[in-house]
């Protein structure tokens, strides 16, 4: 392949990742830097945390939005492992057809036989019980928000103890179907009222993690838009350590293509960005990759500009990409990122 025969070009091409990465824009910037241009780089060649003068440059990722939201509640409102779940009774639900599935569920569309109200029966396959308490909790605590699928109830089999989340009813089109005749105005107005569903969960210290068109039900005709599948959503806190195999890989921000842990609200964004730039486009998905190693090839040959360099991570980053870059050597991005995204 080309990238292999070019050295320099790989290095420009792991460059461009680590610098997506690493600066995005929701990224609280390290303290600890000298501000001088003049500054020295130095090596690490241990991988070790670096330390200048005696004082590590290693500080704790903290995002520049809601950052301190679950600080500031009481321990109840994230708590989900001590939630005590209220079942509704399963015989007032009746299920009319199939209408998709996923990894953790299948999903129906019901009836409520008391109203004849139209619902969606959402039939959660065997996981653990804190997760299924997290997406309770998280849908619990986002009741009422804007463009927010609203969680009516939640029953279980009496034999199988089968747990189902019983949801609003939203009349959706396939998205592949929907998509290409959207006009200009109608794709920015969806963004819009996307937009204000992921400022709403955010604002509530609570990160999607899995932001894709199939779980953003639109009812076009009634201009509605409602963001579903809280199944990976999770509770923000500064500094925390996350699972890095969340989101679909198309819409994977570089920072889990590389398993940085310490991520934060940005992720949805970057997913977002991916959603638009594939409607805009009429290119789905945008980035189309075979693999996390493809990914971030294909995120790469965008190219971004980055005008200041504000991650300490990302500083060691570019330390070592210099002193390789003066051998003659093939480098592989995902052997080195590992290096300096997990200190």
């Amino acid at each position: 392949m080309r990238h292999a025969q070019e050295p320099s070009l790989v290095l420009r091409i792991s460059l461009a990742c680590a610098l997506v990465v690493l600066s995005a824009p929701f990224a609280q910037p390290p303290n600890v830097l000298p501000s001088s241009p003049s500054f020295p780089i130095p090596t690490n060649p241990s991988l070790t945390t670096p330390v200048v003068d005696g004082q590590s440059l290693v500080t704790m990722s903290k995002s520049r939005v809601y950052a301190d939201v679950n600080v500031l509640l009481p321990r109840e409102y994230w708590d989900y492992e001590s939630l005590v779940v209220q079942w509704g009774d399963q015989d007032d639900y009746e299920v009319i057809r199939k209408v998709g599935r996923g990894k953790y569920s299948e999903v129906f569309e019901g009836i409520n036989v008391n109203s004849n109200d139209r619902c969606i029966i959402k039939i959660l396959k065997p996981v653990k019980k804190k997760k299924i308490k997290r997406e309770i909790k998280v849908l619990q605590n986002l009741c009422g928000g804007p463009n927010i699928v609203k969680l009516l109830d939640i029953v279980r089999d009496q034999h199988s103890k089968t747990p189902s989340l019983i949801f609003e009813y939203v009349n959706s089109r396939d998205f592949k179907v929907l998509y290409p005749t959207l006009a200009d105005y109608d794709i920015r107005y969806y963004i819009y009222e996307l937009l204000k569903a992921l400022d709403y969960c955010h604002s509530q210290g609570i990160m999607h993690r899995d932001v894709k068109p199939h779980n953003v039900m639109i009812d076009h005709e009634l201009r509605k838009l409602r963001l579903i599948d809280w199944g990976l959503a999770e509770f923000y806190h500064p500094g925390k350590e996350y699972n890095v195999r969340v989101a679909s890989r198309y819409f994977k921000g570089p920072e889990l293509l590389v398993d940085l842990q310490d991520y934060d609200y940005s992720l949805d964004m970057w997913s977002l960005g991916c959603m638009f730039a594939g409607m805009i486009f009429r290119k789905e998905p945008f980035f189309y990759g075979h693999d996390n190693h493809d990914q971030l090839v294909k995120i790469a040959k965008y190219g971004f500009t980055i005008n200041n360099v504000r991650s300490d991570k990302l500083y060691y980053f570019i330390a070592d990409l210099a002193a390789l870059q003066s051998h003659d050597l093939e480098i592989n991005v995902i052997d080195l990122l590992p290096n300096h995204v997990s200190f």
